[in-house]
């Protein structure tokens, strides 16, 4: 069985990383984007990891284009967007496929783990991925679903 620590993504500014380093964390990793109608959500996930970083918590981003073409740009044209115009301090990957053939292996394992209300794929920018410290998936949320309104099931996950 897989677990989100059998993977590795590269890093926005192209450096490996082995997603086991955040073996006894809980994850929240996102698909993003910073032209699209949720890209605010970045103070709210921004606000979510400042608040619980030092409890366990990692938000994972994951810029993504396959949605209406809401994230173009080059990896430092997407470092400016969502870094520095939204304060994120959070890592931030790679830009990906999280669909279709070339969907990040990350990606394929999580919407597995954690199908949707109608099939697994993901349907927009800003879906979430709630990941346990034992590297399990357990649950997603909706592109719509603000930050702030998941605050009680990352903490039940950080108690668990």
């Amino acid at each position: 069985m897989s677990t989100l620590y059998d993977f590795e993504i590269r890093s926005l500014q192209g450096k490996a990383l082995d997603l086991s380093v955040y073996k006894g964390k809980v994850l929240l990793v996102v698909n993003t984007a910073s032209k699209c109608g949720l890209t605010p959500q970045y103070e709210g996930l921004q606000a979510l990891y400042e608040a619980y970083k030092d409890k366990g918590l990692v938000i994972l981003g994951a810029p993504c284009n396959q949605f209406a073409n809401q994230e173009p740009g080059d990896a430092g044209t997407i470092e400016g967007r969502c870094l520095v115009n939204y304060g994120v301090s959070f890592p931030v990957t790679e830009k990906i496929d999280v669909n279709g053939k070339n969907a990040h292996p990350l990606f394929v394992y999580l919407k597995k783990a954690a199908p949707g209300t109608l099939g697994n794929a993901v349907k927009w920018n800003f879906t979430k991925f709630l990941v346990g410290k034992d590297g399990q998936a357990i649950t997603r949320f909706a592109p719509t679903t603000k930050p702030e309104r998941i605050v009680a099931d990352i903490e039940a996950a950080l108690a668990a």
